[in-house]
């Protein structure tokens, strides 16, 4: 890569419409012609180029909420559809409808709410087994009965052909 430039102050607001844009870190080097590790050492000693990184991309993020929320309940809008009728063009407002999208909506669920939500559960249990108290024949029930409880089916002998 080229060697590093000099800060500049105009870089924070070319940074700022960038990460608006989405740039990330790299990117951002990318077009500063610097290492990622020069926009980290910039971002700590300059405060206006650490607000405008800050501020571009918490905007970025807040779009991509409010998107994903959109694609997550399902969104209406205005529209136009063009065609050709009898040899002129014609165009027609429609309102098209985009409806709810399950993977959007258990990804925001699940981020949101994941104590109701998340795939993994924690369950924490209180009592104590105290198996110098348990006689054979409860071990041995214990032990035949499958993880939920339910007794295990019988074992069967290999098949032979």
């Amino acid at each position: 890569m080229a060697r590093p430039l000099t800060y500049k102050p105009e870089f924070a607001e070319q940074a700022r419409k960038l990460c608006l844009l989405g740039a990330t870190d790299v990117d951002l080097g990318d077009f500063f012609k610097v290492r990622r590790e020069t926009i980290w050492a910039w971002s700590q000693r300059f405060e206006e180029f650490s607000n405008a990184l800050k501020a571009g991309k918490s905007a970025a993020d807040e779009r991509v909420v409010q998107s994903l929320y959109h694609r997550a309940v399902g969104y209406t809008f205005d529209s136009e559809k063009v065609f050709q009728f009898q040899g002129a063009v014609v165009r027609a407002p429609v309102r098209e409808h985009v409806p709810p999208d399950t993977t959007a909506a258990i990804f925001w669920l699940k981020n949101r709410k994941p104590e109701e939500w998340r795939d993994k559960r924690e369950i924490e249990h209180s009592g104590a087994i105290d198996l110098a108290s348990i006689t054979d024949d409860e071990l041995a029930r214990i032990a035949s009965e499958g993880s939920d409880g339910i007794a295990a089916p019988p074992n069967r002998s290999p098949v032979t052909h």
